[in-house]
């Protein structure tokens, strides 16, 4: 039986447990801040992350993972592989998916597939999980190709940001622009669609936004069969946690995860982010 290895980027920010569990292998981006550069959730966690962040003048920058990561992490997965499919951050955020390309590119003869979730944080997850389930029970790389092509329009991420400062910075803000400019104390809902980052509302509260999030979800999934949902939260696990056990009290999904935002997200959403992602079908 042919063995398939998975690869993912460290923004899909699956829990440790899992990636050891699947043998899932991910790529670390990048975050450069100064002078210092680090790999996301190898040399800065998210707790080390945002506690700098509170009192750091300088605004971190990101980068995507180098042709170079990617070649290293194919090699590797490829000493105990046969193949390897690469699922990574929508290639409308990043330039993730070009670089492990130009890595699949200079393999010749490997046999690698690279597909662009159009996604990111746990709805990238969702899909990188799902396969290396299918690949663990003997799936082949072509039927997981398949596989994760099928999924992309079945994920889904929804947040609320508590300013849409980061975003703008980092040039991650998409059709959300428009919302720049309003009152302060109105919260963007915000979500993914085409792998862009568009307006859903603007609400007066967290609390209201919120609400409308998990509406949102609730209408976004019916009638979709078996639901998959997740936290994505910036420093706010307490506040997931109550918004996983609402979301799934009113849309009951099969599988739930606590996940965090990993550092090269958290410094486009800022601090206090929560969102969730989903898989359905």
């Amino acid at each position: 039986m042919s063995r398939i290895a998975i690869v993912t980027d460290s923004t899909a920010y699956i829990p440790t447990s899992l990636v050891a569990e699947y043998g899932i292998h991910v790529a670390p981006q990048q975050l450069i801040w100064g002078a210092e550069t680090f790999l996301d959730g190898v040399d800065i966690q998210p707790r080390q992350f945002y506690e700098r962040l509170k009192v750091d003048k300088v605004n971190p920058k990101t980068s995507q993972a180098s042709p170079g990561t990617f070649k290293e992490v194919f090699e590797k997965a490829l000493q105990t592989a046969d193949g390897v499919l690469t699922i990574v951050v929508s290639g409308k955020l990043s330039q993730t998916l070009n670089s492990a390309l130009v890595a699949k590119s200079e393999l010749a003869g490997a046999q690698i597939e690279v597909v662009d979730s159009e996604a990111t944080a746990m709805a990238l997850g969702f899909i990188a999980l799902t396969c290396a389930r299918a690949a663990a029970d003997g799936a082949s790389l072509a039927d997981l190709k398949q596989l994760a092509d099928s999924l992309v329009p079945r994920v889904g991420v929804a947040f609320v940001v508590d300013t849409l400062d980061y975003l703008h910075r980092g040039g991650r803000i998409g059709g959300a622009a428009k919302f720049i400019g309003n009152a302060l104390s109105l919260k963007p809902v915000l979500h993914l669609k085409d792998g862009r980052v568009e307006p859903l509302e603007r609400v007066r509260t967290k609390k209201k936004a919120v609400e409308f999030m998990i509406d949102h979800i609730a209408k976004s999934v019916e009638g979709k069969g078996p639901l998959r949902l997740a936290t994505l939260h910036a420093n706010a696990e307490a506040e997931a946690k109550e918004l996983l056990d609402s979301a799934a009290a009113r849309i009951h999904p099969e599988e739930t995860l606590l996940a965090e935002v990993s550092p090269v997200v958290g410094a486009h959403t800022g601090p206090g982010t929560v969102g969730l992602a989903w898989m359905t079908g």
